[in-house]
Formats: C-alpha cells, sequence, structure tokens
C-alpha cells in the first residue's frame, strides 16, 4: 500500500524486527529490563534531562507530563489545534481533573505571547491555578523557531509555569532546522518525543524530565495501566529509532516538497508549496470534487488517503519519490 494518511503507519526496519527478537529483556515494572534501562539512560543524557520514561504512545507521555506537573483543578494553557488539546480524548480533564486553556493557534503554529500571558489566572479563589504551558512541535507540519521557544520560557519562567513540549515530532523540526534535537529541547521542563512515526519504530514514546517529574510520572504510568512488564522487545526498535532514523528525515522533507510540486499541477488541489516545511502536505480540494469517492477508488488500486476539504498527506519512509509519481498518476486518470 502507498498510504499517505499519516507517519504512524511506518513498517519497523529489517534491524529493528532483529533487535527486537533477540533483546535482552527484563520486567521494566521492577526497573530490571536492561533494554528499557539503557534507551532511558541515553535519551535523558542526549536530550539534556536528569531523566526519561519509556512509555506506550505519544498520547500516554504527554498525559502523564500534564499529570506529572498540575494537580487536580490546576489548568495547563495549549493552543486549540494542540494534539494533547484537541486529539487525545480529553485525557487531562477526564483523568487528572486538569483545566485545558485553549488559545488560537497563528498560522505559523506558534501562539501569541500576549495570549498566553493574558490567559494566565489571578491568584483568586474563583479561578484554576495555572501551572503549565504546553506547546507543540512540529504542529501541522510546521516549525516553531528556536527564539520563540526561548520567548516561551522566559514567559513561563517570569509566571512561576512550568513549560511542556509535545515533541511527537520534535526531530522532524530539528532536521528540518538543521540542528541537533537538544538544541530545541532545552527550552522545557519536560518534553514528549514519539518514536513510532517517522522514527519508524513499532510501539512506543518517551517522557523527558527532572528526577522528581519522572519518578511522578512513572507512578501515573502505573496506575493508568501503562506497566509493560519485559518491554525491552520494544525498547530495542525504538533505540534504533533515535540512532538510524533521525537524519533520514530529511527525505521525507523532500518528498513531501516533490508531492506538493506535482499537487500543483492538479486544477482541482490548491496547495501552497512555500509552506512545507517538513513531511505534511495540506492541500485544499475543490468542493466541486467527490473527494471521498476519489478516495474510496484510489484505496482498490492500492493508495490510501483521509479524504476532506482540506486534505493532510504525509510522507514518511516507506513513500518514496516513484510512490509519488504512482499516485499523481492514478490521480489525473481518475480526474
Amino acid at each position: 500500500m502507498i498510504d499517505f494518511r499519516s507517519d504512524t503507519v511506518t513498517q519497523p526496519t529489517v534491524a529493528m524486527r532483529k533487535a527486537m527478537a533477540s533483546a535482552e529483556v527484563g520486567d521494566d515494572v521492577y526497573g530490571d529490563d536492561p533494554t528499557v534501562n539503557r534507551l532511558e539512560a541515553m535519551a535523558a543524557e542526549r536530550f539534556g534531562f536528569d531523566g526519561a520514561l519509556f512509555t506506550s504512545s505519544g498520547t500516554q507521555a504527554n498525559l502523564l507530563a500534564l499529570m506529572s506537573h498540575c494537580e487536580r483543578g490546576d489548568e495547563y494553557i495549549c493552543g486549540q489545534q494542540a494534539h494533547n488539546y484537541k486529539f487525545e480524548g480529553g485525557g487531562a480533564a477526564v483523568l487528572g481533573s486538569v483545566q485545558p486553556q485553549p488559545l488560537a493557534n497563528q498560522a505559523d503554529g506558534s501562539i501569541l505571547l500576549s495570549d498566553i500571558e493574558a490567559a494566565i489566572k489571578p491568584d483568586d479563589i474563583h479561578f484554576a491555578k495555572t501551572r503549565l504551558l504546553s506547546l507543540e512541535n512540529t504542529i501541522g507540519g510546521k516549525v516553531l523557531s528556536a527564539q520563540y521557544l526561548a520567548d516561551a520560557q522566559a514567559l513561563a519562567f517570569n509566571h512561576r509555569l512550568k513549560i511542556h513540549l509535545d515533541g511527537a515530532r520534535i526531530a522532524n523540526a530539528a532536521v528540518a532546522q538543521g540542528v541537533a534535537i537538544s538544541e530545541l529541547t532545552q527550552y522545557f521542563d519536560s518534553v514528549s518525543i514519539c518514536l513510532s512515526k517517522g522514527l519508524c519504530a513499532p510501539v512506543g514514546s518517551l517522557l523527558l524530565g527532572d528526577e522528581r517529574l519522572i519518578n511522578k510520572a512513572r507512578r501515573w504510568r502505573k496506575m493508568l495501566g501503562g506497566g509493560m512488564r519485559q518491554a525491552g522487545i520494544l525498547a530495542a526498535a525504538a533505540e534504533l529509532a533515535l540512532n538510524e532514523q533521525v537524519e533520514r528525515l530529511a527525505i521525507d522533507h523532500d518528498n513531501a516538497h516533490y508531492l506538493a510540486e506535482q499537487l500543483q499541477g492538479v486544477a482541482e488541489f490548491e496547495v501552497n508549496v512555500a509552506e512545507v516545511q517538513t513531511n505534511m502536505v495540506f492541500t485544499k480540494v475543490s468542493d466541486k470534487l467527490d473527494i471521498t469517492a476519489i478516495a474510496k477508488v484510489l484505496k482498490k488500486q492500492g493508495i490510501l488517503l483521509s479524504p476532506g476539504s482540506v486534505m493532510r498527506l504525509v510522507t514518511h519512509a516507506d513513500i518514496s519519490r516513484n510512490d509519488i509519481d504512482t499516485f499523481i498518476k492514478a490521480l489525473k486518470a481518475l480526474l
């Protein structure tokens, strides 16, 4: 299948499958899994944190961060388009009794610092306590600049807030800017990094933070059913994701740019190539086109899309330049 729906569909590499088959394991809930321990220690050192926690998903890593930074009745500030607000089932509110305060995302994915400052609640019994600022990078395929991250960190510090990064695709952001991931994570008190998207691991995310936060998150992880016992089988693939797959993301970015260029030649699709910064292409579909019907026909040809009036197409390790040509040719034939 040629699958443009998401980079979550990536298959583990041959090296990952071999590493998983031969991984040395133990009981991670007891802290006895050597492969998990090695992964966590490596990630903490590489990204500049006291500790790291291997989790089952990015949703879980974000939820653990929110519940570890905030108490019941507290509030976190985030963007309207933030994954941990819009696409994670309201977990912070449902399971943590933590109130989100979503603010408008700008066209570049950022939140105006003035909006953040205005949303911070005064110390008054009528209001939830504002404890945390949560940002996302990349967001909608857009990269937040290091200067913006530094300014947001300063704002959070000056208002005695903690600052969390949903860094599900932080590796994409770093590669797009030509910097090490640690150059972008340095501005945050906690960071979640997804390993099962563009980095090709089959399962898993990391939560990074100081010793207090990681210890608290480990307790929450157990309560939420996230103690995975012989998790080294998964951690072996996750380790290779960090060591072998980060630089390769540049190919995905180039392919996304190429895909956007090819779509410009299809009259029913409107796309701005200049807005393609990483591995996501957003294209406006003509309202005269039944894109749902088109997607059904393409599926029979082995091409998967997520149809919509504004359609997102995602490039990843299992999408080649030839796959893009095949898709464009099939699309033009149908039209």
